[in-house]
């Protein structure tokens, strides 16, 4: 690293240090949501493989969530896999299977967060199954930061799960679908969502520059707040971080979640 490099490092560890003094505890989001893009992108300009851009993009979750503990972050929703994602092709999709199934290993074993997988297990390869399951179960009693991985999701999919449980739970109760019609509410197809008894998040942050949801929680968004950052996910730095959640905390528009 040459003189530049280190000066300009710095710099931005004094200005992360600024932003961090002047946030305020109070206005931090209780519930953020995390569209990581740009891995592949980043490994095309870095000259390195796709694989590599995937791992280096599982790498900067531990430390995001570092970032997390040291405000009053309560849920973190990592999107690590989409329903779109299984028609990339077989040589970009299982190495990418094998890394996220890495990342869930090593949050299950971290012993600082609770690990909550929210997707469609059914769409997913068993061993994946089975590290997810072993996952919740060893965090289950992990007094920290929830963190749902978001495998195998897909917004529009999360919405026809919930009316699928809410039939079958109307069938299973002997309930007729007059009955289920009237009944229908905003809460109750809260309750049949992958993060049901959750707080909605109230942030949504996007790397890569791209300025879209692409059907990440759907239902949950209705009243969150989105912040865009150019950076590549493996290249998110805790500054960019600090001014996602000053970004945030300028904000007035409020609606509970």
């Amino acid at each position: 690293m040459n003189l530049r490099d280190k000066l300009r490092g710095l710099l931005v560890r004094l200005y992360a240090r600024r932003v961090e003094g002047h946030l305020d505890p109070a206005q931090v989001p209780k519930h953020i949501g995390v569209i990581m893009d740009g891995n592949r992108r980043w490994a095309k300009a870095s000259g390195s493989s796709t694989v590599h851009g995937h791992r280096a993009g599982a790498d900067k979750i531990g430390e995001f969530l570092g970032w997390c503990t040291e405000t009053d972050v309560k849920v973190v929703t990592l999107w690590l896999l989409s329903t779109d994602n299984f028609d990339r092709p077989e040589e970009e999709l299982v190495p990418l299977l094998g890394i996220i199934e890495d990342v869930v290993r090593a949050l299950g074993t971290d012993g600082r967060w609770q690990v909550h997988h929210v997707g469609t297990p059914d769409l997913l390869p068993s061993g994946m199954q089975t590290t997810l399951k072993e996952a919740e179960e060893a965090t289950a009693q992990v007094d920290g930061i929830v963190v749902n991985v978001a495998i195998g999701y897909g917004g529009r999919q999360e919405i026809a799960d919930a009316v699928r449980s809410m039939m079958l739970e109307a069938h299973e109760k002997g309930t007729s679908m007059e009955e289920l019609a009237e009944a229908v509410d905003i809460d109750m197809i809260g309750r049949h969502l992958y993060t049901k008894a959750q707080p909605d998040p109230d942030l949504v942050i996007r790397t890569s520059g791209e300025q879209r949801l692409s059907g990440f929680m759907l239902w949950q968004t209705a009243h969150a707040e989105y912040y865009f950052c150019e950076v590549f996910w493996p290249a998110f730095r805790k500054v960019d971080f600090l001014r996602a959640l000053r970004d945030y905390a300028a904000r007035h528009r409020r609606f509970g979640g």
